[in-house]
């Protein structure tokens, strides 16, 4: 089974991107963030005619996430228990859908930016995650991958210039400290030890050509999810070219339960 993660960083800007990634990697199931549409503004039919079911949650033209499955969505869900809100009212964002697909429950995650540590965008971003951090743990017992932007850097060899982001949100010890918790509490990262190398570069003065990049898209998994990884990759050509999104996508394989 193979599984992707990627900011696409607008579905219907790359759709065409998105089923050349899916036939060239051979994909069976394929996390997206960023899709910036409602779901009824997706253009699916090729996706579909490739034998792909999708599941999608998006307001407007912000954020929104999907999932793309050759191996059946069950149990969609859209939001997680007691998700945070924003904005006056506060209000669910479509930051987090997770279906069953091929027996393995899979979340495609938006996590917040955070904007500025000052910024009250920044406490919302600590509050989404760990009450993300709450829900999951009802998740660990059985297969499961919560897969994303996770917008952290949370070691310095994340950070092409981590005295660059003295001031910034990503690497702070706050949310550094909200990833670790996950991994305290059993997740896994399982892509580092296969796929090491940046995942983001800015679009700004030839950062990817550079190589000046984050690394802020992780696959965290169950034990029984872990235990089934036999590799991972970047696919860091997805990134070049006119047209890319930021974000390169990520790729795992697993083996057979």
């Amino acid at each position: 089974m193979r599984i992707a993660t990627w900011n696409v960083n607008s579905l219907r800007s790359r759709i065409d991107r998105v089923e050349a990634l899916l036939d060239r990697h051979e994909i069976d199931v394929l996390a997206l963030q960023e899709t910036k549409a409602r779901e009824e503004q997706l253009p699916l039919m090729g996706l579909q005619a490739r034998g792909y079911d999708v599941a999608a949650a998006g307001i407007n033209q912000w954020n929104g996430v999907a999932l793309i499955s050759r191996l059946g969505l069950e149990d969609v869900e859209v939001g997680f228990p007691d998700m945070p809100g924003w904005g006056e009212p506060a209000e669910p964002e479509a930051r987090a859908i997770g279906a069953t697909c091929g027996g393995v429950r899979i979340w495609s995650l938006y996590i917040p930016n955070g904007r500025k540590p000052d910024d009250p965008h920044y406490v919302y971003k600590l509050d989404w995650l760990a009450k993300l951090r709450l829900a999951a743990t009802a998740w660990q017992d059985s297969p499961t991958a919560m897969v994303g932007d996770w917008n952290i850097c949370p070691t310095d060899a994340d950070v092409f210039d981590v005295t660059q982001f003295k001031n910034s949100t990503h690497v702070t010890p706050a949310e550094r400290a909200a990833f670790q918790a996950f991994l305290d509490d059993g997740w896994e990262e399982v892509t580092r030890a296969h796929a090491p190398g940046y995942t983001y570069w800015d679009y700004y003065r030839q950062r990817f050509e550079r190589d000046r990049g984050l690394k802020i898209d992780f696959v965290l998994g169950s034990r029984p999810l872990a235990a089934r990884v036999t590799g991972a990759f970047i696919d860091r050509e997805e990134r070049a070219g006119k047209g890319a999104s930021d974000h390169a996508p990520v790729v795992v394989d697993l083996s057979s339960d």
